[in-house]
This record gives C-alpha cells, structure tokens and sequence, in this order.
C-alpha cells in the first residue's frame, strides 16, 4: 500500500513503523472473514482493512471525526485479523498508533472521558480493585442482575504447597485475577508442585500493562512494565528459570515489553531477557507430558456426566500467543471428551474493557459464543483468561474454569 505521510508523523519512530506496516497490506480482504465485528455489522469500516484505511488516512494528514474514532474503538484488538493475513500485516501496533493520534486530535470528553480514566485508574491498581471487588461479592446477592453478572462468588486459592524445590518459576498474580479468581495460581501452585516445580510470585509486581496499553495510555503501560521488571530481576538473576503466565492476555502483553521498552536505555535489554524467559502455564505443563502422565493415570474415571468439557480459547491464547492445540491435548489427556466449538477463533467479547465500553456488541458475540460453547452438551466450560472466564460465566449457568484448576481437580481425584 502506497503511503504519504503528513510531516507531523513522517520522521518519528512510529511513521516509520506505521508506513513498514501499511506497506505490507495488499487489499486482500481476507481478514474481513475473520474479524468479528465485520461479521456483526457488514460495515467495511468496522473491518480490519477498513480501519487501516482510516489510519493511513489521518496518517497522511486527513482530520479525523468522533465517527473515525468510533470505528477504531469498535475494534477488539482480538488479533484474528493477523492470524488469517497472508502478508504478516501487524495490525495491532497500527492500530494502537492510529489509535494514540486520532484521541490526541479528537478528545474525548463526557461520561466516556470519565469512564475510560475510572477504568485506568481502578482496574490495574490489585488493592484498589480488590477492595472494591470484596465489596461487591459481600452483596452480590441483591445486586441489580448485570451487575452481579461481573461480580464472581468468593472463593479462595485453596491449600497452597510449602515444598521447596530447585526448579522455580515465577508468576505474575495480575490486578483482577487475584480477587476474582484466585484458585488459578493456587491449583497453579499445586500442579506445578507435583511437577517437582516451585512457583513463586515476585512482591512488587502488579498489572502486567494490558489495560493502559488498550486504553492509550502508552507511558503508564511502560511504566507497569518497568516495575514489573524491577520486581522480576532479583529472582530471574538468582536463579529461577523463567516466567509462568497463568492469563494468557497478560502473557500475550508481557510478551511486547522489548517492543515497549525498546527505546529505554535502561531497560531494552532487561525487557528482551523478560520476552525470552516468558511461558504460557500451557506451555510448561506440555514440556513435562511425560512426568505429568504417570499421575494421570492414578487418578480415578471421570464419570460420564462430567467427562465432556467445552474449551474456549481465547484471543490471547491462540492470536496473541500463537498456541493451539497445548490445552487441548492436556485436557484430552486427562481423561476429557473435548466438543466441537464452532468459530472458535472469534472472539468472545470480553478483550479487556471492551466488555464495559462497547457492552451492546460484546454482549452479541458473548451470546453467539455461548451457544458455540454449550451446542455440544459440555459440562463444563473451560478457558485460560480472567477476563474470558468472568464474561462468559455470567451468561451460563454452567460453571466456567481455568483449564489449570480442571487438571488440578483431576489430579486430587
């Protein structure tokens, strides 16, 4: 794709990136077939291709609108557009730079404004947001019903393992997960502890950076990134053989911190080392199928009703982090029958904030992925993202797990 940049972009880093990027586009349309809310709305702007055409527009010095704005922001990031590109267009790091340009020439103001700064300030911050998470689940009871839909049960990380071993990886607790959700690093302790491995978490870590990177606040992403390495370096450097993500959204952003801190001198090295010690939890647990396998096999039977589980993989797991097929042949392997999921590479709806900020399109892709879910009989729901696990539990009576808390269930049984 031709480009002529406006001077206010021409000359930095990110026109320099954005013309490689719109370079590569060839106008194919296939990832229209794949991009959710194209297959919602039939607007090519509300595609893959129509979003880079508004980008390379204001790009090239045309002035966007709220309607530009508003395309832009209908986009779920989900990646799925990048999976089916024949051409390794990065569409993601286009649109986040189309993305910083159109808000710095189209403020937002208003309740949206106020929502997106509440949402950059209240979910990153783990005490805040689980303060106020306790709160909700002690009165979730007479919540209004969309309401208590985001609100989980409390619950607890279960027995934790006191055993040491030399092995040792460490694990991000996240901003959300911990008060949501916290059994997922605690059955992520205990597997690994069968395993022979020890998982530690660092003090001082907290959000990974996702939810200031979707909502355009670029410096605050980097600076997440910059205490999070800070946190991690003592430990990686006296010893422990890498990172454990048990959300595969925060892996698939810890994943970007060399590309975010490339530019810092101080820690472009540090983030590259962080990038190549980084493992989804699927990831380690494949690579120890054959220690994993003799346990398996004293377990006891799954009994029938509960042998047919639907997983849900999300974004992240499958765009983002390009694994397919890991959680898939665990489950399998524990004893599981596995559904058909049909379009399993859509997105859910949840992807971060999208959820609260687009709620009417995130609803109809939940709804279609629901009844994709539930159409082979499961009984279960598995998935291996927080924010994929909340939205979809609270459209289906049938419990949704961690695929990690479903093996270490087996494992006790």
């Amino acid at each position: 794709m031709e480009t002529h940049l406006a001077d206010f972009i021409r000359h930095t880093s990110a026109g320099r990136e954005a013309e490689e990027i719109l370079g590569r586009c060839v106008h194919c349309g296939f990832c229209t077939a794949t991009c959710p809310t194209y297959q919602l709305l039939g607007d090519e702007l509300d595609g893959p291709r129509g979003r880079i055409y508004l980008i390379k527009q204001v790009l090239e010095g045309v002035e966007p609108t709220e309607k530009t704005r508003l395309h832009l922001d209908r986009c779920l990031s989900c990646r799925s557009c990048e999976s089916t590109c024949p051409s390794g267009v990065h569409y993601t790091r286009l649109l986040d730079i189309g993305r910083e340009v159109v808000e710095s020439k189209v403020p937002r103001t208003g309740g949206d404004a106020l929502m997106r700064g509440a949402l950059k300030n209240l979910l990153p911050r783990s005490m805040l947001f689980g303060t106020a998470m306790k709160l909700g689940q002690s009165v979730r009871m007479v919540l209004p019903g969309a309401l208590r839909a985001m609100v989980p049960p409390l619950s607890s990380a279960g027995a934790v393992p006191q055993r040491s071993h030399a092995r040792r990886l460490i694990a991000l607790a996240g901003c959300v997960q911990p008060s949501m959700y916290p059994n997922v690093n605690g059955a992520t302790r205990r597997v690994l502890d069968r395993l022979g491995i020890q998982m530690v978490e660092a003090a001082g870590a907290g959000c990974c950076g996702a939810v200031r990177a979707h909502l355009n606040a670029a410096e605050g992403a980097r600076d997440d990134a910059r205490r999070n390495i800070d946190a991690w370096w003592p430990l990686l450097e006296s010893g422990a053989e890498g990172l454990v993500m048990t959300a595969s959204g925060c892996g698939s952003h810890v994943l970007e911190y060399a590309y975010l801190l490339q530019d810092d001198p101080d820690y472009a090295v540090k983030a590259a080392r962080v990038v190549l010690a980084t493992r989804d939890i699927s990831e380690v647990i494949a690579a120890e199928a054959a220690r994993l396998a003799p346990l398996l096999q004293d377990c006891a039977l799954l009994p029938e009703s509960q042998r047919v589980l639907a997983f849900h993989s999300p974004c992240s797991l499958q765009h983002g982090l390009k694994i397919r097929g890991a959680v898939e042949s665990l489950l399998t392997a524990a004893g599981y029958t596995l559904t058909a999921v049909a379009d399993s590479h859509l997105c859910c709806g949840s992807a971060g904030t999208y959820s609260v900020l687009q709620p009417e399109l995130s609803q109809r892709l939940r709804d279609n992925k629901i009844g994709a879910l539930t159409a082979g009989g499961p009984a279960v729901i598995a998935s291996a993202n927080v924010g994929c696990m909340g939205h979809l539990q609270g459209a289906t009576a049938l419990p949704v797990k961690h695929w990690i808390e479903v093996l270490d269930a087996r494992l006790s049984a």
